[in-house]
């Protein structure tokens, strides 16, 4: 009861509040969300990238065990999704957007207090996951772009729009400044500090205004496909990391130890991620459906992370 306790109080219950205020300034103001969505992509989300890359240790073993799993775990959830859309029959914006609800999770604003939570502060712990997020960063900005355009955008058109997105050039530049020890001037890592803090509020609120934007009557065509989003990301993700990782600790040369093992189990565990809802919107692709996506797993995951955590036995 305690554990249950402590990752609502701590991880979903303030979260669950920041959306709240977003619907309800929605409903009094009529904000613009479009703005809202440039805002998270082009100053917030690349700064705080580029603050934990630059200043999280990371270890070359620990970066090639980590993208293994990685690369395994979205190719399995990817195929088990790709599975669901031919049984479903999806129109081609449906399609990428069930995609995106479950390939995209919330490694950043959930994923990085949970695995403080659970981990108690664990560096190891704290570099694996900030490898995840930096791979959930990428993705979204280069193949969910893609997939949200491919159905009616030429492919110069989407690579002209991938190669807007800030964020593909963060990534290099935090690992090259840091590997060759370039300090930042303070005039740059001030600004950088308070885009990087402003990141996790204005996210959720973008959330919450999108929320507030739309009928909160779900048709029960939406509803099956919320459902079938949330128990592929919540149920299907941590027992496919379970297995991934099971065949690694298999391998002599793949081994990983149980904190590692643990770590990317807990991971995948997260609830759709915002970058899912901000694709959606900025790109006018089933925002709906997306911020539905997003706001039932987060709530449903109160549960799931839980049992997780619980299963996992760690000592919290």
């Amino acid at each position: 009861m305690s554990i249950f306790l402590h990752i609502l109080m701590s991880n979903v219950l303030p979260m669950v509040i920041m959306i709240g205020l977003g619907i309800v300034i929605q409903r009094a103001f009529k904000l613009d969300i479009k703005t809202l969505s440039k805002l998270n992509f082009y100053l917030f989300s690349p700064a705080i990238m580029f603050n934990l890359l630059y200043k999280t240790d990371i270890s070359a073993s620990v970066i090639g065990k980590v993208l293994f799993f990685f690369i395994l775990f979205m190719v399995a959830q990817y195929l088990i999704v790709e599975a669901v859309i031919r049984l479903r029959s999806y129109q081609p914006s449906m399609k990428s957007a069930m995609r995106n609800s479950v390939l995209f999770y919330n490694s950043a604003n959930y994923g990085i207090p949970l695995n403080q939570l659970a981990f108690a502060g664990n560096e190891k712990t704290l570099a694996i996951q900030v490898l995840i997020m930096m791979m959930q960063s990428l993705i979204p900005n280069t193949y969910g772009i893609y997939n949200v355009n491919a159905h009616k955008a030429d492919m110069r058109t989407i690579m002209r729009t991938i190669l807007s997105m800030p964020i593909i050039y963060v990534i290099p530049i935090a690992f090259l400044l840091r590997g060759f020890d370039v300090p930042i001037p303070q005039p740059l890592a001030t600004p950088l500090g308070y885009l990087s803090d402003a990141f996790i509020g204005t996210a959720l609120i973008t959330l919450g205004v999108q929320l507030g934007n739309m009928e909160w009557k779900i048709k029960r065509s939406l509803l099956i496909d919320v459902s079938i989003s949330g128990i592929l990301r919540l149920v299907a993700g941590p027992l496919l990391a379970w297995l991934i990782v099971w065949l690694m600790q298999m391998n002599a040369l793949l081994g990983i130890d149980k904190l590692t093992a643990a770590a990317l189990i807990v991971s995948s565990a997260v609830p759709t991620s915002l970058s899912s809802v901000l694709l959606a919107v900025e790109f006018d692709n089933e925002a709906e459906f997306a911020s539905q996506s997003v706001f039932v797993s987060t709530i449903i995951s109160i549960l799931t992370v839980t049992a997780v955590i619980f299963f996992l036995q760690l000592d919290i």
